[in-house]
């Protein structure tokens, strides 16, 4: 004779009973926050973040949920990549911050990569900066799935631009707050000044300076091309976000999660570096149908300019990250 089940146990049989009939799991998702420290809802970064979020839901069948968080939703950008650190936001599109590891700042390396083939070649899976970016990430406590590139930046002003170090004397721009941006952008003759992103356009608005200097042309055109008027595309770092995970919340996941997430964060990667470089060339155009005056160093002036970085900033980032990794950044960097 079968005992009797007691009511709640009852409960919990008939309910997973009902659920499998109706091909519905009987199970509460696991509810993941995703978040980007730059680009709004619409925009390349938060479209690659919503489609990051869908693939992971589909590819999960459903037992990871995904919110998504946009520019400035969750605050700046150190705040959101603090956030990310400690596991309250566990998915993330960023631009590195370097408070926690001086040696996350080899992803703005000077005049590291001079080409789109060399750049991709080592930002991608097995790469030289793949892999050293992999093993920093690591250490701080976050999983690196890989880069989402974007291409080389340049500087936006207005009223004056420059294509060599005696040019910039006068220039005021303004620079990322890691380090060694602000000292890349001294090398270069410029005057900076260390701005969040989200207080940038007011300080180009008001004067507090006369160019930004930390992008590719798609944010200055979407955000400031009613204030600057000329881009000089300087190429002094190749712009990449990360996309990465809390390795904490990682480690939580089930064996088939991480599949998830890992198939989904790759797939985003790969059609980013098939489409960063025809983005980057639709907003030259877009740019330049907008007014924006954009311009390229001649080869003459782009050596200088990368050969001076290089001698004064490398040094500096030898003593902050590391001999080992500015050798092999020595030993891999674009000959010019």
């Amino acid at each position: 004779m079968m005992k009797k089940l007691k009511l709640p146990r009852f409960l919990a049989v008939a309910a997973t009973a009902i659920a499998c009939l109706l091909g519905q799991p009987a199970y509460a998702a696991t509810t993941l926050k995703m978040a980007t420290d730059s680009g709004t809802k619409g925009s390349p970064a938060g479209d690659a973040l919503k489609k990051w979020a869908e693939l992971i839901e589909q590819k999960s069948n459903g037992e990871l949920k995904v919110r998504v968080f946009y520019q400035n939703e969750l605050g700046g950008q150190q705040e959101v990549f603090d956030l990310h650190v400690a596991g309250d936001v566990q998915l993330m599109l960023n631009w590195p911050m370097t408070s926690y590891d001086k040696r996350i700042g080899v992803i703005y390396t000077p005049y590291m990569t001079t080409s789109w083939d060399e750049a991709l070649k080592a930002y991608s899976p097995g790469g030289w900066v793949n892999d050293l970016l992999g093993g920093i990430y690591k250490d701080i406590g976050l999983k690196f799935f890989g880069p989402w590139p974007e291409g080389f930046n340049g500087v936006a002003t207005r009223d004056r631009h420059a294509l060599t170090v005696p040019e910039a004397k006068g220039i005021k721009v303004r620079t990322m707050t890691v380090f060694p941006a602000p000292q890349t952008m001294q090398a270069l003759g410029y005057q900076t000044a260390a701005i969040d992103w989200g207080e940038v356009y007011t300080a180009l608005q008001t004067g507090v300076v006369d160019g930004e200097a930390g992008n590719v042309i798609f944010w200055d055109y979407e955000y400031f091309r009613d204030i600057i008027n000329t881009y000089v595309r300087t190429k002094h770092f190749f712009m990449t976000g990360i996309l990465s995970m809390n390795d904490k919340a990682w480690e939580k996941l089930t064996p088939a999660q991480q599949k998830a997430v890992s198939e989904a964060s790759l797939e985003i990667m790969n059609e980013q570096f098939s489409a960063a470089r025809k983005q980057d060339e639709f907003y030259v155009q877009k740019a330049v149908e907008a007014g924006i005056k954009y311009i390229e160093p001649t080869d003459e002036q782009f050596k200088a300019l990368a050969k001076t970085a290089r001698e004064q900033v490398w040094p500096l980032m030898e003593q902050e990250i590391g001999a080992d990794i500015v050798n092999t950044i020595r030993k891999n960097a674009s000959p010019l």
